[in-house]
Formats: C-alpha cells, structure tokens, sequence
C-alpha cells in the first residue's frame, strides 16, 4: 500500500512539474522569401536577405543550427501553430492582435510603412514623399494628412499584401477605401505598373526594392512614412507561446547584436540604413 501511495504522489508531482526545456541546437526558422531587401528567394531556390542572414547571425550567438523553411505569408502563424517549424523571421510587426495567437521576440528592426504610386500619378505631386507620422496618438494635423490621402484615393483602388498590418492599418484609418489584396507584394507591383490599381501600401524599404526591379523604375513613394499605432511596435522573431525558453534566447541573442552593432551593420548591407530598434 505504502508504495502505490509513494508511486501515486511522485505522478502526481511529475505531472505538476514545468516540462523540461527543450534542447534548441537545431532551430527550424520560417520565412516568406517574397517580402526583398527583408527576404526573398535567389535563382536556386534559396532563402535570401535581412531576415535570413540576421537569422543566422542570432543563431550562432544562440549556439544553434538554423534550418530555413519557406511559407506563404498567409500561412506562417498557423503553420507555427502546427508545428511545422520553430519561429519565424519574415518583416513580422507586432501587434495586440498577433499577440493574442503567438508571442514574440523583442523587436529586432524598425520600418516605416509608405503608400506608392507611378510617377505620372498626380498622387505623387499631391502629397510630396517627405516627414513622419506616428500613427499612436493622431493629432488634428496629422488627421488632416489622412483624410487628405484618403479623399484623394476616393474611387481609385489600393493595393495590400494579404493579412497584414498594412491592411489592417487602412481598415481601421481609413474605411472608405476601396481595396485588392495580394498573396506577394511582387504581384501587387506588377498591377500598380499595369494600371490595374492606382496606388500600394507597404513597407518603405520594399517600395524601394521593388522600385529596383525589372519593370518598376517608375513607382514611387508619396505621402509621409507611418510608423506605430496599428503599424505596431517593431518586427520580432514569432515563437510559440509555450517555447518561453527560446524566447529567452533569441532575446538576448538580439539584444547582445543591437549593441555590438551587428544589425546595424547588416542594415546597411540590405537597406543602405539602419533599422535597429534604439533603447
């Protein structure tokens, strides 16, 4: 009797014990691979960009071995959900909302988002491509600018990157609009070039890229760069909320590349600017 008893209670206790950390000497990160200079994917099929070699960057300080997954945007948080991989590095902003499904890294970068347009839209000489507006607490003036962007866009069609903070931040500031979603921000550029929308929404840096591609030297970026608000706080690593461990580790991985100026120096590699996120 006695020993059943002493079996029972060390179940018991077992089971009331916090499950053991897992070992992360391999970490399996996902990506978009369509979002350049953050990510893409080269000639071969492999992930490249900011995203990805910042990847490897936080990983060697974790003493870990990265192996990169590529995923549709639409797909990367429920896919992390399942188990498919452990994290995901892809231009991902945090928000209230995203937060709600999966945790995050603190942020690693910091990006503006823009609106563009063709050169020869008279968007571009309406709102010249200059200031910043933060997005967080909309003062009477900065309103004025988007009510402005918004009754110049009355008719015209916007395009978005699907499920994104772009999206969400027109919905929630600016209802009236008239929006296309697009799985890839490339597919969106190709209709902007073709006049099948008037004007996008993405990240300043994307715009930039795009712009440097095949077909895009005439899209341009007009109105001022938005930051905060439903924008989020910056862009982190997305984890599952039980893997508080590996959080730990990509925290101080990324803190430890913040001030030793890693990130900075892979900024200026991929953006030609730094977008470390500053304490």
């Amino acid at each position: 009797m006695k020993t059943l008893v002493a079996a029972f209670a060390l179940a018991l206790a077992l089971a009331a014990a916090p499950a053991a950390a897992k070992d992360w000497k391999k970490i399996r990160i996902a990506s978009e691979g369509a979002y350049p200079p953050w990510n893409s994917t080269d000639a071969s099929g492999k992930l490249t960009g900011f995203d990805i070699d910042l990847a490897q960057e936080l990983c060697q300080r974790i003493k870990a071995e990265c192996v990169f997954v590529a995923q549709d945007w639409d797909g990367l948080i429920p896919a992390l959900q399942a188990g498919k991989y452990d994290a995901i590095m892809a231009a991902m902003s945090i928000t209230s909302e995203r937060q709600r499904k999966i945790a995050f890294s603190e942020p690693y970068a910091l990006e503006p988002a823009a609106f563009a347009a063709m050169k020869a839209s008279p968007l571009t000489a309406a709102f010249k491509a200059e200031g910043g507006l933060d997005l967080e607490e909309i003062n009477a003036d900065e309103q004025k600018t988007l009510d402005g962007i918004a009754t110049a866009l009355k008719g015209k069609t916007v395009g978005v990157q699907v499920s994104t903070i772009h999206q969400a931040m027109l919905e929630k500031l600016m209802p009236s609009l008239t929006l296309r979603t697009y799985d890839k921000t490339d597919n969106m550029a190709l209709d902007l070039i073709a006049g099948r929308i008037d004007a996008m929404v993405i990240d300043r840096s994307n715009i930039e890229a795009l712009a440097k591609a095949e077909g895009g030297k005439d899209i341009t970026v007009f109105g001022p760069n938005l930051t905060r608000g439903p924008l989020g706080i910056g862009i982190g690593v997305g984890l599952r909320k039980a893997d508080a461990d590996l959080k730990q580790l990509f925290d101080m991985a990324i803190d430890e590349a913040r001030k030793d100026g890693a990130v900075a120096k892979l900024s200026q590699k991929w953006f030609g600017y730094d977008v470390t996120v500053r304490r």
